[in-house]
């Protein structure tokens, strides 16, 4: 199969260029860098470092007021043993905070992320009556992992100049991060959830005087329906008027302290009582259980999630893009001070210098490794036709593991190209053999001087003579690394990609040494030097005479080269 390949595409020298044109595009379009090029770009995702988290989905339940102790009792233990049934469930984990429980369902490792996640939802809908106390629904988390936080944000009011200003409440701030910065960064593509953090969230506050309760007969929960039922509009049907047809609606949402304060909780003798006549609406932030601290001082923002499978990168780029959309919308206002005050989002965590210090460390190493690489094969060489086919294997076999990565689904991160920079030594030494054996065959006596058909079938033979041997020597150092392979949980998901990157970056330098290689030696050896040499001597003799020695060579005089 070997001889059959390295000859087909030794022969076809025009269908191999096509396929290395190809190979070239394709892997900078793949490349991890960020490189600007006129290619479409499909870059393969990019981190720091892996995802070393487990297979788990994050189930919710919410219990307002309630001790940990009645949320165990009555919330996490009871779901906690239903969830036990689902397939592929290696372990379930609970917390039981004041207020609300997490389970965390751990699954194994080669369960599908969302098939995990439309199990949990079957069981969630499915829960028996009873199970849980009345108004608890629980809700599956974000679809994203242990590392899917990639961007931090804070909203602050600045001037023109981007100095802080202040004059803005936490509720305001909260108010807008809820409603517009929150909805407009959640339509990024792959953005998971965008989670508020901080501030505080507005609401009507009815303060109660158990006198004024006591002496009209009041009882707080009279009070909360009053409340419940002042916050709704009502539907009604229609009434025709001249032939026209008109709709009824009661409309009665709350719109201000004083609608509230009007809603009757009651009548004594045909005397509506008040909330305002038993209390004080006021409005005030809600409970919180935590705030958002920034050098000192109390502020409000959010944290964007990226999903599962997600392309961090792309992801923090798409988010910084919005950004710079919706800013100039974001609320201003003028204090009392004449300064014109806008609210911005300041990030204060942004994955982005991480991952380009990381790629940018990676990719400086392996650029002076294949430079180091490139010089010690033209000095051990001595040939220089020689040391440009090895070295050109390099940076090509790099290029197409690139691709592999990208439809492999293996991340491009610091541990992962640290395998390519592994495999660097053994990629050279795939190119040495190659042309180190073709050249030998050129130096035997009856080969010398060949050209034409004749050098063809030189170069296919020596390729041939090694290729077994190459193939032999590569397996081998695959399977060295099975044992990598074969690693589970975190260990497996922090060194497989290196077993993986420097698998393909073998493989890759291999088939180009049986497939590209050959062509390029065959055209790189016809070429006369001399009569190449011959050509560029005369170019630069003339630019000599043209342009240099004419501005310093007196009139009459002329110089000659031999």
């Amino acid at each position: 199969m070997l001889r059959n390949l390295i000859r087909f595409f030794l022969v076809n020298k025009f269908v191999t260029l096509l396929i290395l044109a190809m190979f070239i595009g394709w892997g900078i379009s793949t490349a991890p860098f960020g490189w600007k090029t006129f290619l479409p770009s499909d870059p393969v995702p990019v981190d720091a470092i892996p995802d070393l988290g487990e297979n788990q989905q994050i189930v919710f339940a919410d219990w307002m007021g309630r001790s940990p102790q009645d949320v165990e009792d009555q919330i996490t233990y009871p779901l906690t043993t239903f969830l036990l049934g689902i397939p592929g469930v290696s372990s379930v984990r609970s917390t039981s905070m004041f207020g609300f429980a997490s389970i965390y369902v751990i699954f194994d490792e080669d369960t599908e992320f969302y098939w995990s996640r439309s199990r949990i939802l079957e069981k969630l809908n499915s829960l028996p009556a009873g199970l849980l106390p009345d108004g608890v629904q629980p809700a599956l988390g974000p679809d994203a992992t242990a590392l899917g936080q990639v961007y931090w944000y804070t909203l602050e009011g600045r001037d023109p100049k981007g100095k802080v200003t202040g004059g803005w409440d936490l509720y305001e701030i909260r108010t807008v991060q809820d409603f517009y910065v929150k909805y407009s960064l959640n339509a990024v593509e792959g953005v998971s959830e965008v989670a508020s953090i901080g501030g505080q969230i507005k609401e009507y506050q009815v303060d109660v005087n158990p006198d004024a309760m006591k002496a009209y007969d009041i009882m707080l929960m009279d009070v909360m329906t009053a409340v419940k039922k002042a916050n709704r509009d009502a539907g009604a049907q229609t009434i025709e008027i001249n032939k026209a047809e008109y709709l009824v609606r009661g409309l009665g949402y709350i719109k201000t302290i004083e609608d509230l304060e009007l809603a009757v909780v009651a009548v004594n003798d045909n005397v509506p009582i008040r909330i305002k006549d038993i209390g004080t609406v006021t409005l005030g932030p809600a409970t919180r259980r935590g705030i958002l601290d920034k050098e000192g001082a109390e502020v409000a923002g959010g944290v964007v999630v990226a999903r599962y499978g997600s392309n961090p990168l792309a992801v923090i780029n798409g988010i910084k893009e919005r950004i710079r959309e919706i800013a100039p919308g974001l609320p201003k206002k003028t204090l009392a001070d004449g300064t014109v005050s806008q609210l911005t989002i300041v990030p204060f965590y942004d994955r982005t210098q991480l991952i380009y210090e990381t790629l940018g460390t990676l990719e400086r190493a392996l650029t002076h490794e294949i430079i180091i690489s490139i010089i010690v094969v033209i000095i051990l060489v001595l040939n220089l036709r020689a040391s440009l086919l090895i070295s050109s294997m390099l940076p090509l076999a790099v290029l197409m593991t690139f691709i592999i990565m990208r439809y492999a689904g293996v991340d491009a991160n610091i541990v992962a190209l640290s395998g390519i920079a592994i495999a660097i030594g053994v990629m050279v030494d795939v190119g040495i053999v190659f042309v180190e054996n073709i050249i030998r065959h050129l130096e035997l006596p009856e080969n010398e001087h060949v050209r034409g058909a004749r050098l063809l079938e030189v170069i296919y033979e020596a390729t041939v003579e090694v290729s077994s041997a190459i193939t032999t020597a590569l397996a081998t150092t695959v399977v060295s690394f099975l044992p990598v392979f074969a690693m589970e949980a975190a260990e497996g998901k922090l060194f497989r990609p290196l077993a993986f990157t420097k698998t393909f970056a073998l493989g890759a330098s291999f088939i180009l040494g049986i497939v590209v290689l050959p062509a390029l030696a065959h055209l790189v050896l016809s070429l006369n030097f001399n009569k190449i040499e011959c050509a560029i001597f005369g170019i630069w003799h003339w630019l000599l005479q043209e342009f240099c020695l004419r501005s310093i060579t007196p009139p009459g005089f002329h110089f000659y080269w031999l």
